[in-house]
């Protein structure tokens, strides 16, 4: 298989969101991977990124490059051998430095970004066209973090919050495990460093999460303490089903539909029937 088919078989089979347009913009002779769950900067901007790809910050992020972001799974500097402070500027994370993917760096906060829960496990997806051993590091930006600012090294902790040594290469994607910090709320930077093992190369990504804030707890926490339903005496009420850990931020509402389901027509024309059935006999009795 052609490698350029096999860079665009490999994005559509691992970014999993409705919001993607078909893939048509051909890959880099050569290339290798980016994190699409939680949807790194440089695959949302990308010409692959759907619906992402046109928000403000990604048009202005491809305004500032002066080229969209075709080569998304080939951000990567060569020989930085674990000295990324030293290589890598402030102010230029997103970008690894790199002069053609400059526009990443852009201080805003609306990045297209992937809700996150605190302290939830979350399993990174992370394509690779190529594959490559090394070691995934993972840091989360400090509780605090200004959004609205270029982000830097001293917005980091000095220690990742996980660190991931050759995963398995499942369907074209590595996949992450791990638990998230449980003391972030509102808008944050899911930072990752990709450091081959099997290169001297080594891969930076920027992820736009959101956490929910102390408003949005409170809120989530009188919705869920109203709708919990009354105790009666026949015993404890049930609990209501948690729903999903992480939501994209940017997509389409789920639609449900509006009509009742197919048993409760059948009861409804049921009961309608034994109503009017009821009402004739009774009209047959008072007849005689």
């Amino acid at each position: 298989m052609p490698r350029t088919t096999a860079h665009r078989a490999a994005l559509a089979a691992a970014l999993v969101t409705p919001l993607l347009l078909p893939l048509w913009a051909a890959g880099p002779a050569r290339a290798h991977g980016a994190p699409t769950d939680p949807v790194s900067r440089v695959v949302a901007c990308s010409p692959e990124g759907g619906a992402r790809a046109v928000s403000a910050a990604c048009r202005a992020a491809v305004a500032a490059n002066g080229a969209p972001f075709t080569a998304w799974d080939n951000l990567r500097v060569a020989n930085v051998d674990g000295r990324d402070r030293q290589v890598v500027p402030d102010g230029k994370l997103c970008s690894g430095g790199l002069p053609g993917y400059k526009g990443l760096d852009l201080a805003r906060a609306d990045w297209p970004a992937t809700r996150m829960t605190p302290g939830e496990t979350l399993t990174m997806r992370y394509v690779s066209t190529i594959p490559h051993t090394g070691t995934f590091r993972m840091y989360l930006t400090k509780p605090g973090y200004d959004p609205a600012g270029p982000l830097s090294w001293s917005d980091l902790p000095e220690k990742p919050f996980a660190e991931v040594t050759d995963p398995a290469l499942t369907d074209g994607a590595y996949r992450v495990e791990v638990t998230l910090p449980s003391d972030r709320t509102g808008r944050h930077v899911l930072y990752t460093v990709w450091q081959n093992s099997s290169t001297p190369d080594t891969y930076y990504s920027c992820s736009d999460v959101v956490f929910p804030d102390k408003t949005e707890k409170k809120e989530n926490e009188k919705e869920e303490q109203g709708n919990t339903p009354l105790v009666s005496n026949s015993g404890p009420a049930s609990e209501p089903t948690p729903g999903p850990a992480s939501e994209p931020t940017f997509g389409p509402a789920s639609e449900s539909a509006s009509g009742p389901s197919t048993p409760m027509l059948a009861g409804g024309a049921a009961a309608v029937l034994l109503l009017t059935g009821g009402a004739a006999l009774a009209v047959r009795l008072r007849r005689r």
